[in-house]
């Protein structure tokens, strides 16, 4: 019988586990998306394919990302901005590690709540010289109802950064590879 805590299945989450250590090679994951530009500040990404456990799989449906800039810095408003984004991955990505780690140590949490902020100095985009491009930093705060000791309740929370692959790539910085490739017929050929 599975045993579930935090709407995981533990049984599962250790058998996985299980499996990673007889081989490796299963944990390694590809995540892609294909992005458009639409207009302006509007871009569309679509995510349908990914490669995980050796394997190429595909999403049992597409889901569809639109990305816009608020008014004020010339957008329509018309979805998320790109640095928002970011602050949903990594909201997202902290909270669901400290939901797994949490399960897998028989925790079980009741509510998570969290807010995300991060300041940007325009000056660096716009090209002014003076600031950096990115985030100068990002604020998290992780309030956690669990019948758990305050001690506890910090060590849970602290799971989400020390195991969150989103937290780990923002922390640390990650290599990216620009490749500049020629549209052709507006398809973009051989991604990979």
């Amino acid at each position: 019988m599975s045993k579930i805590i935090n709407g995981v299945n533990v049984t599962e989450l250790f058998q996985t586990i299980d499996a990673v250590k007889a081989n490796p090679a299963v944990a390694k994951f590809s995540f892609r998306l294909n992005n458009k530009w639409l207009k302006g500040s509007r871009n569309r990404s679509t995510v349908s394919e990914y490669r995980g456990a050796e394997q190429d799989l595909q999403r049992l449906q597409p889901f569809v990302l639109d990305a816009d800039e608020p008014s004020i810095l010339l957008g329509s408003d018309k979805a998320p901005n790109p640095a928002e984004y970011l602050l949903q991955a990594l909201a997202a990505c902290v909270t669901t590690s400290i939901v797994y780690q949490a399960a897998a140590k028989g925790i079980t949490i009741d509510e998570i709540e969290s807010r995300f902020e991060g300041d940007v100095d325009l000056r660096g985009f716009l090209g002014l010289g003076g600031a950096r491009n990115g985030f100068e930093n990002i604020r998290m705060t992780v309030a956690v109802r669990a019948d758990i000791s305050d001690e506890e309740l910090q060590d849970v929370v602290k799971l989400g950064g020390q195991f969150s692959p989103v937290y780990d790539s923002v922390a640390n910085g990650v290599p990216i590879t620009v490749q500049a490739k020629r549209l052709v017929l507006n398809q973009l050929s051989d991604a990979a």
